[in-house]
């Protein structure tokens, strides 16, 4: 195999503490000046007496906020497809903090019409909607040399990440302009910034989701309604368990996103992510050029994994975070030196879902 160029100095690289720039990387995020002027209280005082709406809250990110949130003794609304699952989160929510209030409301966020229906029985049972959080989504690892026939997985990633929410928002924010507070907080990801090849669908998605509502933010900024965009870093959750790549991926824990989203919601943050993804967004702004050279560099670091492979039957990538081959070779075939090389690439854009 032809020598890659810098490949010894990044594998050994790999082996060692990053240093400042691996710190860095690796943060959760960093709040903003404005943010700590603009509160350093509690999750329990920035929660107490709201209805918290939490979709997604089944497993993962979701799940895990909504604990947190319940302990903090807010009330919280959880929304999944799972009714069985949904049900066992919030009662054992219930369980660990007596007195919680912990509402499951099974709805498939791809009927529309579900949604209505559940937001008007969630605002007839607790009169109204203080945070919303779109937590729920569905994300897509395939390179587009393998979409040319799946179309479907744009609409559909477009669907759960982009519609539904924009249907959630639509029915919960005339009553937080009412009463001139309220705060919407959406689950967006780190790759919006970092623009990372074979994910399209799914930052595209994302990034949907987040230019409309610095839009609407400017129509609400003077009456109390917070949005607030969270570009979330890889997270060890069952949406990436399907591509094994990111076994060996540095990712946060369901725990440490929580926290992110308890920190938006005290904080009531516009924005909230690692500074690695700013610092990508802003290099990308200067030269895009550049910025493309080391994304093409890193996809060709990565293959597609076989869990997207062409097929007739559409489910069979449709796990959020599932990968894709156009033949049987995945990463365990890769040789030592690429797979040393890509693991320092991972460890140095760490976040970046590859």
């Amino acid at each position: 195999m032809p020598e890659i160029p810098g490949l010894g100095q990044l594998a050994r690289l790999a082996a060692k503490p990053l240093g400042v720039l691996g710190e860095v990387a690796s943060r959760p995020a960093v709040l903003r000046p404005l943010d700590l002027l603009r509160g350093t209280g509690s999750l329990q005082n920035a929660v107490a007496g709201k209805v918290i709406v939490i979709t997604g809250a089944s497993s993962g990110i979701g799940e895990e906020t909504a604990r947190q949130i319940g302990a903090a003794g807010g009330t919280v609304v959880l929304i999944a497809r799972g009714k069985e699952k949904l049900e066992g989160v919030a009662q054992e929510i219930r369980e660990a903090t007596p007195g919680a209030i912990a509402d499951s409301r099974p709805c498939d966020l791809a009927d529309f019409e579900a949604i209505d229906r559940m937001t008007e029985d969630v605002l007839a049972a607790h009169g109204q909607v203080d945070v919303l959080i779109n937590n729920a989504g569905r994300s897509i690892r395939r390179s587009v040399a393998l979409s040319y026939d799946r179309f479907h997985d744009y609409e559909r990633t477009m669907q759960l990440n982009y519609f539904a929410a924009v249907r959630m928002i639509l029915r919960v924010l005339p009553g937080m302009r009412e009463r001139q507070t309220g705060q919407i907080i959406n689950i967006s990801s780190y790759g919006v910034q970092t623009r990372v090849p074979r994910f399209g669908a799914y930052i595209a998605s994302k990034a949907a989701l987040d230019t409309l509502c610095d839009s609407l933010q400017a129509e609400v900024h003077d009456e109390g309604v917070r949005f607030t965009t969270i570009h979330m870093p890889l997270v060890r959750t069952p949406m990436i368990a399907p591509t094994k790549l990111y076994d060996r991926f540095p990712a946060l824990t369901p725990q440490d996103a929580g926290h992110l989203v308890a920190q938006a919601i005290v904080h009531r943050s516009r924005r909230l992510g690692p500074p690695f993804g700013s610092a990508a967004a802003f290099a990308d702004s200067l030269s895009p050029e550049i910025m493309d050279s080391i994304r093409n560099r890193g996809f060709k670091m990565f293959p597609d994994s076989p869990a997207a492979r062409p097929s007739t039957e559409p489910a069979a990538a449709d796990g959020a975070g599932a990968g894709a081959s156009p033949t049987p070779v995945d990463e365990a075939d890769a040789s030592e030196d690429r797979s040393a090389l890509g693991a320092a690439f991972a460890a140095l854009t760490r976040g970046t879902h590859w």
